[in-house]
C-alpha cells in the first residue's frame, strides 16, 4: 500500500508539538496497560479526529508501533480533509467481510510506525458492526501486532456509537472544543463511557488560544480524582 501524506493543523508548530508531548505523556503515565484508546467529544467540529490523528503521529514518533482506526463510519471526513488518500476501503468493508485488513492499511510518510484505517463506506447499521464479534476480534488480533491503538469515534453526545466502541477499549479521553459546551452533556458523556465498563482518563480541551495566538492544545488531565494533575 502506498504511503500517504497526513494534514494536520498545528503540524510543525512547536506549542504544538510540546502540548502534545505532554498528553503522549500524561496517556503513558495512565499505565502500560492502558494501548487501546477511544477519541470522543460532545458535539460535532470539536475536532477529536485532529486530535486522534496527533495522538497516534505522536507515539508514532517514540518508535511505538500505532493503528489509528477512523471508527466513525457514519460521518467521517478524515480521509478527504486530513490526508491525500484517494481510494481508501476500510473499516466497513473489513466488518462486512468484503475486504481482508491487509489491504485496507495505509501507512503514513515520515512516520513508518504508524497505519491509519479508514472508515470506508458508510454502512446502513454502524453500531451493529461497532457491537459483533468480528469487530471484537480485530481489536483483539490488532494487539497482538500494534503497541497502541487510537480509534476515533462519533461524538457521543449525539450517538451511542463511541460507547459501544469504548467496551473494547482500555481507556476513553473526551475532547471538548467548544466553551460553550454544556455541563450536563459532559457529565453524560462520561457517564455513558464509564458504563461501558471503559476507564475514563479524561478530558482534552481543544482549541485553545495563548496570549500570543499560537494555536496549541491544553495540558492533559487525568480524571481518576477529579483534580487537576
Amino acid at each position: 500500500m502506498e504511503a500517504i501524506n497526513l494534514r494536520l493543523p498545528g503540524d510543525n508548530d512547536f506549542f504544538t508539538e510540546e502540548a502534545y508531548k505532554v498528553l503522549r505523556t500524561n496517556l503513558q503515565f495512565c499505565g502500560q496497560d492502558v494501548r487501546v484508546i477511544a477519541v470522543t467529544s460532545c458535539n460535532e467540529n470539536d475536532g477529536k479526529t485532529t486530535v486522534a490523528l496527533h495522538i497516534a503521529k505522536s507515539f508514532a514518533e517514540l518508535d511505538k508501533r500505532v493503528l489509528l482506526i477512523d471508527a466513525d463510519m457514519r460521518k467521517s471526513v478524515m480521509a478527504g480533509r486530513n490526508t491525500n488518500a484517494k481510494m481508501h476501503s476500510g473499516l466497513s468493508e473489513v466488518l462486512t467481510g468484503m475486504c481482508p485488513i491487509s489491504q485496507c492499511l495505509y501507512p503514513v510518510a515520515k512516520n513508518p510506525n504508524m497505519h491509519i484505517l479508514f472508515a470506508g463506506q458508510y454502512p446502513p447499521n454502524p453500531v451493529e458492526l461497532l457491537s459483533g464479534k468480528y469487530f471484537t476480534a480485530l481489536i483483539s488480533e490488532c494487539r497482538k501486532v500494534y503497541d497502541y491503538i487510537i480509534l476515533d469515534t462519533p461524538p457521543l453526545g449525539q450517538v451511542i456509537d463511541a460507547a459501544v466502541v469504548a467496551e473494547k477499549c482500555d481507556g476513553a479521553v473526551m475532547v471538548i472544543g467548544n466553551s460553550k459546551v454544556h455541563y450536563r452533556l459532559a457529565q453524560e458523556v462520561v457517564e455513558q463511557i464509564k458504563k461501558s465498563g471503559c476507564k475514563m482518563l479524561g478530558v482534552i480541551r481543544n482549541n485553545r488560544k495563548q496570549l500570543n495566538k499560537k494555536y496549541y492544545y491544553r495540558k492533559y488531565y487525568r480524571h481518576d480524582s477529579g483534580k487537576k494533575k
